[in-house]
């Protein structure tokens, strides 16, 4: 699977998770495809520094056409943090995508706001931070939301699990429920964002040995990692949801292998979708911007 990636000109792209595995090598390609700017959102600016400097490398030495945001997932307050930074550093500067790539698994214990890791860091965290970024998208924006296949190994969510610490030893059941709610999320914001121009995706990319798995006990991180892609190839459908051609007119939809897929079917249940954003639009405490009421 290869895809490649069309002339970017003009365009602005935010990436959370984006300094290292498929998050590093989405910012990587889309900057080698002319972006006007690719802002990396991520934990700490050490970490990122060494993508920052490659990114700038591509773009001859402009500096200001790569960008940093400090973002913690599992912290609301960090994540309205980084959204008021980015109106104060762009100003009225459109997001054309919004890539929300970061996530984890296996990790144990309780996010600062009391929800059970993955689905704290990968559910609630890019659901408050599309939300809230909701004001700086451009009118024509994709939402690409990197879930994964795991999401078919759950048959729904319990709501007061989520609110507890992973009880399980190696955290993929939790994982496949946080990964789940990516799915739903993504179809509910499509089903609200219906006229608005703006256009949501939800992606397997593939097994994909990347940090994402950095949390999971060594032996059994060993021997999953054997069977799995590359970053460079995990990173083929984001970059196709995130830039083609042929799924710029689609909104709400599942892909994989760059291609359209039927997710589970829990993952096309409207009504856990509509559960699912109420109870998150509760949980992190966000107003919803008016044209997804």
């Amino acid at each position: 699977m290869n895809y490649k990636v069309p002339d970017q000109s003009g365009k602005v792209f935010v990436v959370t998770g984006a300094n290292t595995g498929i998050g590093r090598v989405t910012a990587l390609e889309l900057a080698r495809a002319g972006a006007k700017r690719v802002i990396l959102a991520c934990r700490s600016q050490e970490r990122t520094q060494p993508v920052l400097d490659e990114i700038t490398e591509i773009y001859g030495g402009d500096a200001e056409r790569v960008g940093f945001l400090a973002l913690d997932l599992g912290d609301f307050e960090s994540v309205r943090q980084c959204v008021a930074t980015y109106g104060e550093v762009y100003g009225d500067e459109r997001v054309d995508v919004l890539i929300n790539n970061a996530g984890l698994a296996g990790k144990k214990g309780l996010t600062r706001q009391g929800f059970e890791m993955a689905f704290g860091v990968n559910h609630l965290g890019p659901f408050l931070f599309t939300l809230l970024m909701w004001e700086h998208l451009a009118d024509d924006a994709r939402i690409v939301n990197v879930a994964s296949r795991a999401h078919k190994r759950v048959d729904g969510i319990d709501f007061d699990v989520v609110r507890e610490e992973a009880k399980t030893p190696t955290g993929f059941p939790e994982y496949s429920v946080s990964k789940l709610a990516n799915v739903l999320f993504s179809r509910e914001l499509a089903r609200r964002a219906k006229g608005t121009g703006k256009r949501s995706y939800a992606l397997h990319p593939g097994v994909v040995a990347s940090d994402v798995w950095r949390e999971v006990p060594g032996v059994v991180r060993w021997v999953v990692k054997r069977f799995m892609i590359t970053n460079e190839e995990g990173a083929m459908t984001t970059l196709y949801c995130a830039t083609s051609e042929a799924a710029s007119g689609q909104s709400g939809k599942y892909y994989s292998e760059c291609k359209e897929k039927a997710p589970a079917k829990c993952g096309q249940d409207d009504a856990l979708a509509r559960e699912l954003w109420d109870r998150s639009v509760s949980w992190v405490g966000v107003e919803v911007p008016e044209e997804l009421g």
